[in-house]
């Protein structure tokens, strides 16, 4: 119940209705325009992959 949310073209290829988003980085400009104006606070990339159990860049083998 955290109110997470997740964005990019890989959850959805659209920015508005009927209107394709250009690239990622334009769905993430909206979405934190908007949790800003909630004043929402905005996990870090760091904060994020913790909660998400996951490794970053430097954790992997490849």
């Amino acid at each position: 119940m955290g109110g997470n949310v997740r964005v990019g073209l890989e959850d959805s290829l659209y920015i508005g209705k009927g209107q394709l988003a250009t690239s990622n980085a334009e769905q993430v400009a909206k979405i934190r325009r908007i949790l800003g104006e909630l004043s929402l606070e905005i996990a870090t990339p760091a904060e994020a992959r913790d909660l998400l159990k996951l490794t970053g860049g430097d954790g992997v083998e490849f």
